[in-house]
């Protein structure tokens, strides 16, 4: 598993520099104590070092059984497109209603840690083993043997996906 990563700087004006959360990297085992709080790796929170104070969104992966923990200018980014949507259509507000179902604003205690709620930990189906992996520029909370299985099952036809998804068309 990999830890290492990188946060870069930008001059935001003459007076401020702001941080900007390019990408992550890393994946970790972890684990969750009785009251549903979990440490953040010591390599992940140096990639996170100048954010780590502003707070996070926890909220339910869409696709996944697992969390996803966005760093607050990551979120504020996200919901800004969601905002967008036309509240009117009836599409449209079934999917905020259901995108947003969970979402709760978390930052870490005096001791570095993360607390997940219970409602949360049910949803992902979070057990003692947890995996903490990166995921471009936000961080997913996995139940230890969902991420193996999800990852196991994504080997089969990742090449192919790999193609559509990445590959260019030579026409």
């Amino acid at each position: 598993m990999v830890k290492c990563g990188k946060i870069f700087s930008k001059f935001d004006s003459i007076q401020n520099y702001i941080l900007i959360l390019n990408y992550l990297i890393g994946t970790y085992e972890c684990t969750i104590d009785v009251k549903g709080r979990i440490m953040i790796p010591v390599a992940l929170k140096k990639q996170l070092s100048g954010i780590l104070n502003k707070g996070f969104v926890l909220k339910r992966a869409v696709f996944q059984q697992c969390l996803e923990l966005y760093p607050i200018s990551q979120w504020e980014q996200l919901i800004t497109k969601v905002n967008s949507l036309n509240r009117f259509k009836k599409k449209n507000n079934d999917f905020i209603r259901r995108f947003t179902a969970g979402v709760k604003f978390i930052e870490l205690d005096t001791s570095g840690r993360l607390l997940i709620p219970r409602d949360l930990i049910d949803f992902a189906n979070i057990s003692k083993e947890i995996v903490v992996s990166s995921s471009v520029d936000i961080i997913e909370i996995w139940d230890k043997r969902g991420y193996e299985d999800t990852i196991k099952d994504a080997t089969v036809d990742f090449a192919s996906l790999a193609e559509e998804v990445m590959g260019q068309d030579d026409d």
